[in-house]
């Protein structure tokens, strides 16, 4: 009985854990076009859903450039629905925001 109550309390922490994070996608490195999902400031993390089917998370660096029009723009200025074009680099599993371009349209 008390292994029971035990695999019960770890599937349940299971579960738990396993809804709280987004489904990504991992893409090669490249250029890609899409619209911003959802913003988090504390972790300057936006999620992309990609024109081309499923949604990257990128964390950003101190070497990410955020830019309009060619200016540098603070990443308080990304809002939920803004089009972007991301420039990322591949290094294993992660993706590395290389630019972010806010597109006006």
């Amino acid at each position: 009985m008390k292994q029971f109550k035990f695999v019960s309390i770890l599937t349940l922490l299971f579960l738990m854990i396993s809804a709280c994070g987004e489904d990504t996608s991992v893409v090669e490195s490249g250029t890609y076009t899409g619209t911003i999902q959802e913003v988090n400031a504390e972790e300057t993390e936006i999620y992309v859903n990609l024109e081309e089917g499923g949604v990257i998370e990128l964390y950003f660096t101190d070497e990410t450039t955020l830019t309009r029009d060619g200016e540098d723009v603070p990443f308080s200025s990304i809002q939920v629905d803004d089009r972007v074009e991301v420039t990322v680099e591949k290094t294993g599993q992660r993706l590395d925001p290389v630019s972010v371009v806010l597109l006006n349209e």
